[in-house]
Parts: structure tokens; C-alpha cells; sequence
């Protein structure tokens, strides 16, 4: 069953049953106007939230990403909303935009002062953004030119984001135990074992995501035996090498202990999407705390919505937290990526989004899953 709904979500959740959902999934506003966009003004009302908690079943569970900038704001008003904050499942990934200010040049603008060009570089724009990989530009490496400047040569004002978090949250319990609430719900639990880290086979993560049997790393077998994989922790990675360096050298497995995903390719962004047009993505900016793995580039894409998270971890999220055959809400659907996910994994969906274009993306990205 798919249900998709057009239109301002606490209007939308309001024609949704008491009880009705199983599991919450969303990537909604992180409330830090992105982009210039006016649905990122702020986060989601406690209002909403409140909403949201009464269509989903007692014991069921909710993953709600947020940034780090405004995480305290999302997870209180979850909080207020009548949620039980449960954990928070860090993303882990090695490429980010930071929009940090070069104090140096600032000064020597602000004095009218010219800066001597000493050679070229690529990475680290000018003034306000870092590395775009092999789309950085290059550019003129300047010296600084008042004592001021050369003060604070090297100075900014902001670190390089390097993660986004999911909030882990649960509607109280109706019953007295979970494991009545489970019996009489279908919800409590979170599923351990269908979201084992695998350890036996290795994956390359650079390989793209769309073969979705590879992702599924819950069991291995060895010796013609099926084993258990790792415990599923509150950390997911993307696989970059920068990241896996991050893990120590003494253990090299390290990062294998943990679910990962790499960000979201071009054909996972489009599928479903053949006869739409392809658009003008809307250009970085070097707006701050998104991922590199989310924000989409200057390049014509079907899909441009600013930030698609990939099917594969919204697939892993949507399997931690909703029992075989349950209803999987997303109240900020975007372009449908928590929906296309949940068909996959074999769930029903609901899902709201505001914006006509976006709405229209989701629908189709949605719906070539069910075909």
C-alpha cells in the first residue's frame, strides 16, 4: 500500500487513523535555511511532532535526522512532543561543504588592500568554501598584505561537517511490558538481527548502491554455515577512505563492524524518473551543515531536490525500526527516498511533501518501486 499526500504534513497527518503507522522515517527541515529554501526555516513544530505521535502505534518507533547546528532544537521538540528519546545514529561521511569565512582576506577587504598573488590552488575556495573534489575550482592562493591580516592568516569559522544524526525515538508503551506491547501492537522492538553488520564479505563502497542485495549485510556464510553478523551500533559510515582512516590502524577491520553507505548515485537519484526533464540542480553555495553525499551539484539532474539521502540507508533505517509488513510515515517526503526504500524492503508507506515539483519526483521514484 502506498499512500502519497500532497500538501502541509500536520494537515495532511490529520486525515490519518489513531494507531495507524508502525515506524516514522523522515529527513525533514533542519532549520537552517538551506539554501535560501523557505521550508528550511526551522525545524518541525512540536505540533507536528505531536501529530505524528498520535497516528503512530504505542511502542513504535521514529528515526529523525537533523543537523548538528540545530539537533538540540529537532530532539526537544520531539521531546515535548511526548516521544521517548531513545539514542541518536550518528552518519559518519568524508565529504562536506563547510561555509567558513577566511578572517585574513576579510580583514585586508574591509582595509582596501590589495593581496599578492603567490601561486594557484584547489581545494579550499577563497572565502567560503572547502574541497569540492574534482569539482573544485582552481583559484589564486593570495599572501596577506596588512599585519592584521597576517595575525590571523589561517583563521576561520567553521569546521569541515562531517556528520548528520538520525534521533531514535519511541511513542510510550500502552501495555505495562514491551513484551505485551509487541504482542498486542506489533511494536516495542527494534530488529536486531535483520540489521547485522556482516564481517565474512566485503563490499566496495565506491561501487554505487544499485544492486540493493549487497547492502543487506545481516548474515554471511562461512563453511556452509550461516553465521551471525556484528551487533547493529548507533553509527553508520560511508565508506570513504577518509572516514576509514579514521579507524585504527592497528585494526584494520574496524570499520567493517559498522553498517555502511556511500552517497547517493546519480541512478539511484533518477530511477523512475525517465520521462521527466532534466532540470538545473541548484548550485552550492557553501551553505553549511549538509552533506557532500546529499547536496546536489551544478549539473542537470532529473531529480534536483537540494538533498536526497540514498535508498540504501533509508532502507536500513526503515528495516531497524518496522516490523515485517508495517506502515512506514514520512512526513517530509522530499523526493521520496524513505518511501522508494520502504517499498523495497516489502512495507507499506505514507508520505507528505509540500512542494508540487518535489511531490511529483517522489511520486514517480515511489511508485516505479511498486511496478
Amino acid at each position: 500500500m502506498i499512500n502519497l499526500l500532497h500538501g502541509d504534513c500536520l494537515e495532511q497527518m490529520k486525515t490519518l487513523e489513531d494507531n495507524s503507522v508502525d515506524s516514522i522515517v523522515s529527513d525533514p527541515p533542519y532549520g537552517i535555511s538551506f539554501m535560501a529554501k523557505k521550508w528550511d526555516y526551522d525545524v518541525p513544530s512540536v505540533e507536528v511532532w505531536e501529530e505524528a505521535m498520535r497516528v503512530l502505534k504505542p511502542g513504535g518507533h521514529a528515526l529523525i535526522a537533523c543537523g548538528t547546528r540545530t539537533q538540540h532544537r529537532m530532539v526537544v521538540n520531539i521531546e515535548d512532543a511526548g516521544f521517548e528519546v531513545r539514542d541518536v545514529v550518528s552518519w559518519i561521511y568524508g565529504s562536506g561543504f563547510p561555509k567558513s569565512l577566511n578572517i585574513s582576506k576579510a580583514i585586508d577587504r574591509a582595509a582596501g588592500a590589495e593581496r599578492e598573488v603567490v601561486g594557484k590552488s584547489k581545494g579550499a575556495a577563497s572565502q567560503n568554501t572547502e574541497s569540492l573534489g574534482k569539482f573544485a575550482p582552481e583559484y589564486d592562493a593570495t599572501a596577506p598584505a596588512t599585519p592584521e591580516a597576517k595575525q590571523w592568516d589561517g583563521w576561520g569559522t567553521a569546521l569541515k561537517p562531517a556528520c548528520e544524526f538520525f534521533t531514535l525515538c519511541r511513542k510510550p508503551l500502552s501495555e505495562k511490558t514491551i513484551a505485551a506491547n509487541v504482542l498486542k501492537w506489533g511494536t516495542g522492538g527494534i530488529n536486531i538481527d535483520g540489521c547485522r553488520v556482516g564481517t565474512e564479505t566485503r563490499h566496495n563502497p565506491s561501487a554505487g548502491n544499485s544492486d540493493r542485495e549487497k547492502w543487506r549485510m545481516n548474515t554471511r556464510e562461512t563453511e556452509g554455515r550461516e553465521t551471525q553478523g556484528r551487533f547493529p551500533a548507533n553509527l553508520i559510515h560511508d565508506g570513504s577512505q577518509e572516514v576509514l582512516e579514521l579507524f585504527p590502524e592497528t585494526n584494520k577491520d574496524s570499520a567493517a563492524r559498522f553498517f555502511y553507505c556511500p552517497k547517493a548515485s546519480k541512478k539511484d537519484r533518477d530511477e523512475g524518473l525517465e520521462g521527466f526533464e532534466e532540470k538545473q540542480a541548484q548550485k552550492f553555495d557553501g551553505g553549511e551543515f549538509h552533506s557532500a553525499s546529499t547536496v546536489a551539484t551544478d549539473r542537470k539532474q532529473r531529480n534536483n531536490h537540494p538533498t536526497v539521502k540514498p535508498t540504501a540507508l533509508m532502507q536500513y533505517l526503515c528495516r531497524l525500526i518496522t516490523p515485517t509488513g508495517g506502515v512506514v510515515l514520512d512526513p517530509y517526503m522530499g523526493s521520496g527516498s524513505t518511501g522508494k526504500a520502504a517499498v523495497q524492503e516489502g512495507f507499506s508507506f505514507v508520505g507528505c511533501e509540500l512542494d508540487p515539483d518535489y511531490y511529483e519526483i517522489a511520486k514517480a521514484r515511489v511508485t516505479n518501486e511498486e511496478s
